[in-house]
């Protein structure tokens, strides 16, 4: 198994994140020896949507660049639909996307590689709520619990925590 010392992800945070989302990534990544960054705008703690938090963060989510890591993060909850409609965070979703760099999403994460347009032709999944968006944005749209198309990784819920986290340490260690 290779090791993941030198590996480094970027974890994208706002409020009302879903829980579970964001922390198990978080520690499951920094268990393996990824180095993980926490951002939010502002650099501002955020809180989850089921009451964990404040959770301190490492950065701004302004000075984060794409040269800078190996993998995306992009947990659910509610936090997703503020995410998406910040450009810097667009623009760093298309970059990670342009070098094929892993770009993991979960839940109501699908968003926000939908408003950076990456998903057209695309195959993925989600929470079955946000399956109408998917679609309308030209996801081939599967009920599945972690899917893998090149360098995206979706899952549908906390349920797939598991497979959806055993499927970026994978695309990390094929680095």
């Amino acid at each position: 198994m290779a090791d993941l010392t030198d590996a480094r992800a970027l974890i994208l945070a706002a409020d009302l994140f879903e829980d579970m989302e964001l922390l198990y990534p978080l520690y499951r990544l920094r268990e393996e020896g990824v180095a993980v960054t926490l951002a939010s705008a502002g650099a501002a703690a955020v809180s989850g949507k089921k009451g964990h938090g404040p959770v301190e963060v490492d950065a701004d989510l302004a000075d984060m660049a794409a040269d800078d890591f190996d993998a995306l993060v992009v947990p659910g909850g509610f936090a997703p639909d503020k995410l998406r409609r910040d450009e810097h965070v667009l623009d760093l979703v298309h970059r990670f996307d342009e070098d094929g760099k892993p770009i993991a999403f979960i839940c109501h994460a699908g968003w926000v590689p939908i408003s950076a347009g990456i998903l057209k032709g695309r195959r993925a999944t989600s929470v079955g709520a946000i399956r109408d968006d998917m679609v309308n944005a030209g996801v081939d749209w599967v009920d599945e619990e972690t899917v893998v198309d090149g360098n995206l990784i979706s899952a549908r819920t906390p349920a797939d925590l598991g497979p959806w986290m055993r499927a970026l340490l994978d695309a990390l260690r094929r680095r």
